[in-house]
């Protein structure tokens, strides 16, 4: 029983280091795509991509998201099982932000919020999946 607790356990670890990679790596490409073409996203968006203010916001959240790229990217490697968890939880909750954040956008939708959101929302599942499986 033991024993399967522990693997339980490595596995719900190694599942969220795997999470925290490919999020790290979808918001690095975000951030690229925020700091070379913020007009573009914006767009996307269904936000009006000639409005410098936004422009300006979006280059400092792809500057931003360097940041946690990096941070997800290097937590999902150099840290204890305990601090996988405690990271898997804070990206939990912000992940589900993120998608409620997108759907809230005062705009009509677009395929892009819909499916900017849905990957928000996809990361908080998976993040909670191995969160309770860890628990178990």
């Amino acid at each position: 029983m033991v024993s399967s607790s522990v693997s339980r356990l490595k596995n719900s670890v190694a599942g969220i280091r795997v999470t925290l990679r490919i999020g790290a790596t979808i918001f690095g490409l975000s951030a690229v795509l925020l700091l070379v073409v913020p007009e573009m996203f914006l767009e996307l968006l269904a936000l009006d991509g000639s409005a410098l203010p936004l422009v300006w916001s979006m280059r400092m959240i792809g500057v931003t998201l360097i940041a946690l790229a990096g941070s997800m990217w290097f937590s999902s490697m150099n840290t204890t099982e305990t601090s996988v968890l405690r990271v898997g939880a804070v990206m939990a909750v912000s992940a589900a932000g993120l998608g409620v954040t997108t759907l809230l956008i005062p705009v009509p939708f677009t395929w892009f919020t819909v499916v900017y959101a849905i990957i928000g929302f996809a990361f908080s599942a998976a993040y909670v999946f191995f969160l309770v499986q860890a628990r178990r």
